[in-house]
């Protein structure tokens, strides 16, 4: 149980967004809906000094908010650690926190809705939880579903209903991540070596394998963005496929190899991430008109994640 048993309000919540040339419009957006939230704290990681610049106009125009300047590009997952840092030294501390994408847009009701479904979810399990809303792809208007383990040798995906109850997980996608900050002192940072992709993914295998416990909230939902953008296939029924960068697929090969050399990450997470980097490689092939540099930068992501000794 969390030492704190009282119920956190949502004045009690920090949101964490890290911001990399956002987008300006969708950023207002997302930051005028978190003004129930006790704190806002923005993270820059080094975006030009023009996008920097208007991400400091807008900051300056929203309130509650305040803007961490990093020096460098330090990647999503320390972004985020430096955020919850912030959040956790405040003179009135908060007791939770909210991580956020730059592109994630949601209803001024979500934040509330996602500390009460915490509040929910923790005095039903008795234990410290992390919840998050079904993700919407803006293009496709697709959900990206829920991952869960069926049959204890089955990954699979769920869309549940608005109606349904909590949803119990394997894995919560990052954005909308909704914890108290005792779980980030029980477990630690996120991995900062992650840089991007796949942060979520390890933070999830990390929390249950410590027996805490995840869930997907289904009648709340964001608008996000995976990628560059959603494409619409067929894959036993329709999916939402993120189409990536070079450089992202970079990222997504080499963390994908660390994780499968963990050993609390799931054995069927594992064969599953096989399997997904396969079809990947094939659909970059069949369909990426920068398929060469596709390919090299995917091979890259493999040596290098195959040559790091796994923490």
């Amino acid at each position: 149980m969390p030492t704190d048993r009282r119920p956190v309000g949502v004045n009690e919540l920090a949101s964490v967004t890290v911001t990399f040339n956002p987008d300006l419009a969708l950023l207002e957006r997302q930051l005028l809906a978190l003004r129930d939230v006790g704190r806002i704290i923005v993270v820059d990681n080094a975006s030009t000094p023009a996008a920097r610049d208007a991400v400091r106009e807008l900051v300056g125009r929203v309130e509650r908010v305040e803007l961490i300047e990093n020096d460098d590009n330090i990647g999503l997952a320390a972004a985020l650690n430096v955020g919850i840092g912030r959040a956790r030294s405040m003179e009135t501390p908060c007791r939770a926190v909210l991580l956020l994408d730059q592109d994630s847009a949601f209803p001024v009701e979500a934040p509330a809705g996602l500390v009460d479904a915490l509040n929910q979810v923790q005095a039903m399990t008795g234990t410290l939880c992390c919840v998050g809303p079904v993700l919407l792809d803006p293009g496709t208007g697709l959900a990206h579903g829920f991952h869960y383990i069926e049959h204890a040798w089955r990954w699979s995906r769920a869309y549940p209903g608005p109606d349904a109850a909590p949803f119990p997980l394997a894995n919560l996608n990052g954005s909308g991540t909704t914890m108290m900050l005792e779980l980030v002192d029980r477990i630690g940072d996120l991995d900062g070596a992650m840089f991007i992709d796949h942060v979520d993914t390890e933070w999830s295998f990390r929390v249950t394998s410590h027996a805490y416990r995840l869930f997907g909230i289904p009648w709340l939902s964001f608008d996000h963005r995976m990628g560059e953008r959603g494409r619409r296939i067929w894959l036993f029924g329709w999916r939402v496929w993120p189409e990536r960068s070079p450089l992202r697929h970079f990222y997504l090969y080499r963390n994908t190899v660390w994780l499968l050399r963990r050993g609390y990450v799931p054995v069927v997470w594992k064969a599953w991430a096989i399997v997904k980097m396969m079809l990947t490689a094939l659909v970059v092939m069949a369909s990426d008109s920068r398929r060469s540099e596709q390919l090299a930068m995917i091979w890259k992501g493999l040596k290098t994640g195959m040559s790091r000794e796994a923490k």
